[in-house]
């Protein structure tokens, strides 16, 4: 049996899942299939960044993330100790996740939802177009592709029958050791084993009574070996994961030594319930390409960072935004033969950059392993006071660079990308944490409010969007009959505010589907069309 689709998915987690939502929520109709039953033993992830909020906020689900059964009033303080009933050597506070605020670039923030509680809401987002068909428990085993399309061999794990898919495209996010990419022949590059890593779920309905050092989201442990173990609380309640940390050299974790690290972490031995046991690798590693033909890499396929910082999954649904909208471009027939290469050429740096500033987060987490606290700063009395504050100082400083990252979240820009046609201003610094709005061609178009409590960005998303800025701004005529003329879809939106003028700085900003700027100036271009086909991926003309 052989069937026929645009697009084929491979693999359900949330990269995956996201897709098939973008897709859906685009009109292309596409299948996903997922070898497991989707259920979650381990939440790999559990922080929703600012970016990926923004596209939930897109799609009409950012409501649903906000309403997870996470508790908005569970404080997410970050605390750096030596044991739950040892001493403390600081702590970031953070309010609960119904209480802090959205930065002044976004209307959303970030939000606290592990995988088992966002995964469902993306299957749910998924699952409401009646295009998109959710396979689980169905395994890709072969594939060919040719100029025509994939054809794919899947299997149905429970009854054992096998089918054919066949696909005008096909997206493997099916994880670090993706069988698509390694059936491409992709490389990966970069440190395959920066740690040798045990985590333990486990349920402990009395832990907060168990010490005092109030609740809180994650647990640092430093010993005098350094950072040896982190706690974080998975659902705000009763289920928490420990994470030995390791070190490059491989280990093999048994029950006892999972047990002495929780009686350890703890201060005293205590009754816990041991919910599942992953051994993993913590790697830093991109592919050296993001697809072969018809068939592309997403998510954990094209990248493998280490978590200290949140990065891997949002970086995955940025995968998803970008590549979404080429997809329905293609499907449509107004994107040009250039429009999916741009995919690796936009996302790869991305990937690169994202791997990098996990990496040095968890650096900075290891340089206690350098630098242990002194054992006056575990001795009680005024002395060991001020040798605690001063080194949970040094390591808060440290830290800081993790907790607060909307400048990777929010500032990766698609600079030198063939479909984005520059201005010629200069690149403005990629700092990490502190996010500067830009309108400049390749950057996230900035967020202003608008009247009624809109966002400039829910101007976005559908298609290309041509802003018109300022008071009497050009028509922008001669961008609209050429995107009119090949089908590209196109809304204008004239807004007169002298505050969106400053921030976008000037008066005819061209932005994309996904959101970024594609092309902007004070006056209508001179070679409009050539403008539309470089952006839609017919020409690769960068002025």
């Amino acid at each position: 049996m052989s069937v026929r689709v645009p697009v084929l998915i491979v693999g359900g987690g949330p990269v995956g899942l996201a897709l098939a939502g973008e897709l859906g929520w685009r009109g292309v109709p596409c299948t996903l299939i997922e070898r497991t039953d989707g259920s979650i033993e381990q939440p790999k992830m559990d922080l929703i960044g600012v970016r990926t909020m923004e596209f939930c906020r897109r799609w009409g689900i950012a409501d649903w993330v906000r309403d997870a059964p996470y508790p908005p009033d569970y404080p997410q303080d970050c605390i750096y100790l030596s044991a739950l009933n040892g001493v403390e050597f600081g702590r970031e506070p953070f309010p609960g996740r119904g209480f802090e605020p959205c930065p002044p670039q976004s209307p959303q923030k970030r939000e606290r939802v592990p995988q088992d509680m966002f995964d469902p809401i993306l299957q749910r987002f998924a699952r409401s177009f009646p295009h998109v068909t959710l396979r689980y428990e169905t395994e890709l085993t072969d594939f060919a592709q040719d100029e025509a399309g994939v054809r794919a061999t899947v299997v149905d794990r429970a009854s054992g029958r096998a089918e054919t898919i066949e696909a005008d495209y096909m997206v493997a996010c099916d994880g670090g050791a993706s069988f698509v990419r390694e059936r491409l022949g992709i490389g990966m590059s970069g440190n395959p084993a920066l740690t040798y890593t045990t985590n333990v779920m486990f349920r402990c309905r009395d832990f907060q009574a168990l010490h005092d050092k109030g609740l809180g989201y994650r647990f640092i442990f430093i010993g005098p070996e350094g950072t040896w173990l982190t706690i974080v609380a998975v659902n705000g309640g009763d289920r928490f994961r420990m994470s030995i940390v390791g070190s490059p050299q491989k280990v093999e974790h048994s029950t006892d030594d999972i047990r002495v690290a929780l009686h350890r972490a703890m201060g005293q031995p205590f009754d816990y319930e041991v919910l599942s046991v992953m051994r993993w690798v913590r790697r830093e590693l991109v592919a050296d390409r993001y697809g072969a033909g018809r068939a592309f890499i997403a998510g954990d396929a094209a990248h493998l960072m280490s978590p200290t910082g949140g990065f891997g999954m949002n970086t995955g649904i940025g995968d998803a935004a970008d590549l979404g909208w080429k997809l329905e471009a293609v499907q449509k027939g107004w994107g040009g033969p250039a429009l999916l290469a741009s995919y690796e050429a936009e996302r790869r740096p991305v990937g690169l950059r994202n791997v990098a500033e996990a990496s040095r987060n968890l650096g900075r987490m290891l340089e206690t392993r350098k630098n242990p606290p002194s054992p006056e700063a575990l001795a009680p009395g005024p002395a060991g006071e001020a040798a605690r504050r001063a080194y949970g100082g040094w390591f808060a400083a440290n830290m800081r660079r993790e907790w607060f990252a909307n400048g990777i979240m929010l500032g990766y820009r698609y600079d030198n990308s063939p479909i984005v046609v520059p201005d010629g201003t200069p690149a403005p610094p990629d700092d990490p944490n502190v996010y500067v709005q830009t309108a400049r061609p390749g950057a996230r178009a900035p967020h202003v409010w608008l009247s009624g409590g809109r966002s400039t960005l829910d101007l976005f998303g559908r298609g290309f969007t041509l802003l018109r800025l300022g008071a009497d701004p050009p028509a922008g005529d001669s961008i609209v009959r050429p995107a009119r003329a090949c089908g590209l879809p196109l809304s204008v939106a004239a807004i007169e505010g002298a505050d969106i003028l400053a921030t976008y700085e000037r008066r005819l900003v061209l932005v994309r589907p996904d959101g970024h700027v594609a092309w902007r100036g004070d006056s209508e271009p001179g070679e409009a069309r050539a403008l539309i086909d470089a952006v839609r991926g017919h020409a690769a003309t960068r002025s």
